[in-house]
């Protein structure tokens, strides 16, 4: 119940965050980074099912260093493209079409000392569509100390970044 009530908390304010963080300017892109709906599912979800609690918190917590890595961020540390096939409908008939979709990832060190973790922010744009905010992950291994350090700063109050 207590992890329930946690999970509450993190999500809660989570949304909060999205909704007054609705466009963050970026120097890289030199426009704006939108926060949308599209993204803060895909904190929760990955490939249709729903992500671990855990995981979940641990994105929430991190929002706060997102923006401000958004903000502040003048060079991508990883760039892919690739091609999707998108429905779209004309004159009442369905047509698929290929579209360009992009991935930028931000890669920031946040923390202070011993808590320190590497993390990376994704931004995301499908076709000529808006540039989206789309996750934060660990930009490390995840292997022993480094994955204690994460559940450490993964239970810290999502304010207090």
């Amino acid at each position: 119940m207590e992890n329930e009530n946690k999970y509450q908390e993190f999500f809660r304010k989570s949304k909060e965050i999205f909704s007054k963080n609705k466009e963050i300017y970026c120097p890289y892109f030199d426009c704006k980074v939108t926060f949308n709906s599209d993204g803060f599912h895909h904190l929760r979800y990955s490939a249709r099912r729903e992500r671990d609690k855990n995981e979940q918190i641990f994105k929430f917590s991190f929002l706060p260093a997102a923006i401000k890595i958004i903000q502040k961020s003048g060079t991508v540390q990883e760039y892919r493209k690739d091609f999707i096939p998108i429905k779209e409908k004309k004159n009442k008939s369905e047509l698929v079409i290929n579209k360009i979709r992009e991935y930028w990832g931000f890669i920031a060190i946040v923390g202070k000392e011993e808590n320190m973790i590497r993390i990376k922010v994704v931004i995301r744009r499908v076709g000529d569509g808006k540039i989206i905010f789309w996750s934060i992950m660990p930009a490390m291994d995840l292997k022993g100390n480094s994955l204690d350090r994460i559940r450490r700063l993964a239970t810290r109050g999502i304010n207090e970044e």
